[in-house]
């Protein structure tokens, strides 16, 4: 599906599910996932998962991951921000000096992992995170120690906040198996290291994949530092014209007809998001980057069950720092072509050169 209506369908109908974990792997040669570190904890979280499994993890996860600790971190938000700026300086690599640490900080701060230890996650997320591209014996093979890694760091953080809690996500999901219809240890385990991972990758391509398209747009760049007050509007329309999440996959449950075609049960639909928000059915002019579009409805944090527990956060984050650095850099350019990443799900930067100075 590449339309609009027919994406948002697709993410949003209970009849378009994510496909069994034991059916999808067997089918790409794996068999035996539960036995590969990267497949265990990607396919037993939540953003694989069908209810009434799905809906379970995320009242558990959700009541843990709120709004009140969200919008509590601004303040730590826009220090980090400001912090980041000052050490910009002449010509610098934009996802390595800002798209990568700022996120990894926000999203270490929320779930407590001490400063000292975040850095060293870059890497290991990139190479877990092949497995949402491609999952083969190569990929796999390199995403194993990757994803077993995190999950032993992560084991040893919830072992401590067991001991002594803290006021953050981990000790709130630890204290979450207190209740009835609790998380499992592996369950923490699992949902902790995909928020982790996840809170980052995805919010690193949100701000890199926005700064390129506001510096190929210097007309829209200007106007995000002469108007802050449309920083909302400008990330829904940065979001919408180059995604950071690009397709969504789902299997049908029951017999559907969606865009004319009768899809049988158990038949696997793509939806991409990134075309679907670039539909001119829907957006005027689609291809023109406009920061203060109106009625602007992306895709890019899908919908439905499985709309992006953490969309208020990346918005957050990407609304007080963008407009942050085109107000203390006006001569804010390009240095170079950017590098984009190798990849179809998820769409980004690996590097991105710019000049601070005019």
């Amino acid at each position: 599906m590449t339309g609009y209506a027919d994406c948002a369908r697709v993410v949003r109908d209970e009849r378009f599910a994510h496909m069994p974990p034991d059916n999808l792997l067997a089918f790409v040669g794996f068999p035996d996932w539960r036995e590969h570190p990267a497949l265990l904890h990607l396919f037993t979280s939540m953003i694989t998962l069908n209810p009434p499994d799905h809906t379970r993890l995320r009242r558990l996860v959700g009541s843990a991951f709120t709004a009140r600790r969200v919008q509590g971190l601004r303040p730590a938000i826009e220090q980090m921000v400001d912090g980041l700026l000052d050490q910009l300086s002449g010509e610098v690599d934009f996802v390595d000096a800002f798209a990568f640490p700022l996120p990894v900080n926000v999203i270490g701060e929320l779930l407590g992992i001490p400063v000292q230890d975040r850095g060293q996650f870059q890497s290991l997320v990139s190479d877990w995170a092949q497995v949402l591209e491609v999952i083969s014996p190569e990929v796999v093979s390199r995403a194993d120690p990757a994803a077993a890694t995190i999950r032993d760091y992560l084991a040893g953080l919830v072992e401590e906040r067991r001991r002594r809690p803290a006021d953050d996500l981990i000790s709130a999901l630890v204290q979450a198996q207190a209740a009835d219809d609790r998380l499992t240890d592996e369950e923490v385990l699992s949902n902790a290291a995909f928020l982790f991972a996840a809170g980052f990758e995805t919010t690193t391509n949100l701000l890199s994949n926005g700064l390129a398209a506001l510096l190929a747009h210097p007309d829209q760049l200007k106007l995000l530092a002469d108007r802050p007050e449309i920083a909302g509007a400008a990330v829904e329309e940065l979001l919408r014209f180059d995604s950071p999440v690009q397709i969504s996959s789902r299997v049908t449950t029951e017999r559907v007809e969606i865009a004319g075609i009768a899809v049988e049960k158990g038949e696997r639909v793509l939806a991409y998001l990134g075309a679907g928000n670039r539909d001119p059915e829907r957006f005027a002019d689609p291809d023109r980057l406009q920061l203060d579009r109106p009625d602007n409805s992306p895709l890019s944090f899908g919908g439905g069950l499985h709309y992006c527990l953490g969309a208020p956060l990346a918005r957050m984050e990407a609304q007080i720092a963008l407009p942050a650095l085109v107000r203390r850099f006006p001569s804010l350019a390009a240095a170079g072509p950017g590098q984009r990443r190798n990849s179809l799900t998820l769409k980004g930067f690996s590097s991105l050169p710019i000049c601070t100075t005019g």
